[in-house]
């Protein structure tokens, strides 16, 4: 390992998610001067990551390249590890910081381990208590925080999930969530050029009138059963005349199968390709409601002031419960419906979710983690 006067920190991520909450961390980084940061991409995710990286003007200075049709867990998991490990060995670098709960974090973690290089962990502590929901993302996570020797929590009750596991107080930094960093510099780049975000406009303006439902859905643990309750749900909502529901669907085939069968052809339901970063922010800004199995998006509709349901069994975002962002409702049928209803049909319920604030953070989580990688890495300065 290198030891000079400029620390060489990787920064690797490999899906849509973690390019996401990462890029605000990469443009801090290289900013400062006091290091020297270059950017490595799995591509686990391909086409999805690329749209992020094009908006977010990050170029990788290596792109491994990985993702395969219909890939395995473990094979994915072997292609990393044995990739990465060979840029380690050619890069040595001081430090390597991953993002979340991919199988990108947890292999990449592990190559770090097998030759003694510190990982840093952006968005740690998070926890269902579930090793099985979300499936792989929770043992992903547990993983990669045993390894790491930098947690950077986005909330106290992270810390706390941490502390719990024996970690280090001195290691554990409470930053806030840098997906909020990300949401408000493309909310920037929004306003200074409108142009980034035209794509969804003329769906916007074909259900204008109505109040808008955006619907994710893509969790492994949810597919089969989970996501056609999720369809028929859709269905049922979208006979009411004042709804409308636009669901950019996920590319992996599993959710296409269950869910363009019974979806297809409903007037006031849009299935579309999955929109760019951009497009995403201003659906979620245009929304009355989000239904979600997503993680990130629990973390990013507060600060549009949209209620979410989240469409899983369990939830390692508590605090958007405890804050009444956001409501737990599984993947039933008739709670779905039952749940979306209730507060498209009752302003006090409704407003009492919209009114509350972001837990998640202020927008200044990226260097808040540079400021702390550069004491650690030159102690006694300021």
């Amino acid at each position: 390992m290198q030891h000079a006067s400029r620390p060489k920190i990787l920064v690797c991520f490999g899906t849509r998610p973690e390019a996401i909450k990462m890029f605000p961390v990469v443009h801090a980084l290289k900013a400062h001067p006091a290091f020297e940061t270059r950017v490595v991409v799995t591509a686990q995710h391909r086409g999805m990551l690329d749209q992020v990286l094009q908006m977010s003007e990050i170029v990788p200075d290596i792109d491994l390249d990985l993702m395969q049709d219909g890939q395995s867990l473990d094979a994915l998991s072997s292609r990393i590890i044995t990739s990465f490990g060979a840029v380690l060995d050619v890069e040595r670098p001081d430090r390597v910081l991953v993002h979340g709960d991919t199988l990108t974090a947890m292999m990449v973690s592990l190559a770090c381990y097998f030759r003694k290089i510190p990982v840093g962990h952006v968005e740690a502590g998070l926890r269902s208590g579930n090793i099985y929901a979300p499936w792989p993302e929770e043992l992903n996570r547990r993983v990669t925080a045993i390894i790491a020797d930098l947690h950077f929590a986005p909330t106290q009750r992270a810390r706390q999930a941490l502390l719990a596991e024996t970690i280090a107080d001195e290691n554990i930094f409470v930053t806030g969530n840098t997906v909020v960093d990300a949401l408000l510099e493309t909310k920037r780049r929004i306003i200074a050029d409108p142009g980034l975000a035209t794509a969804i406009e003329p769906l916007l303006k074909r259900f204008d009138g109505k109040r808008i439902v955006a619907v994710t859905a893509h969790r492994r643990e949810n597919f089969g059963e989970g996501l056609t309750s999720i369809a028929k749900a859709l269905v049922k909502l979208a006979e009411r005349d004042d709804v409308a529901i636009i669901f950019p669907v996920h590319p992996n085939p599993a959710v296409s199968k269950a869910m363009v069968p019974l979806l297809e052809g409903i007037a006031n339901i849009a299935l579309i390709e999955p929109l760019d970063y951009p497009n995403f922010a201003r659906m979620l800004d245009a929304s009355d409601l989000i239904l979600t199995d997503s993680g990130g998006i629990q973390e990013e509709a507060p600060s549009f002031q949209t209620p979410v349901l989240i469409m899983r069994e369990t939830t390692e975002r508590s605090e958007a419960i405890e804050a009444g962002t956001a409501r737990l409702v599984g993947t039933s049928e008739a709670a779905l419906v039952a749940a979306a209803n209730q507060l498209l049909d009752s302003t006090s319920e409704y407003e009492a979710m919209a009114s509350n604030a972001n837990p998640f953070g202020d927008g200044n989580a990226a260097h808040q983690i540079v400021q702390i990688l550069y004491e650690r890495h030159f102690p006694g300065s300021t």
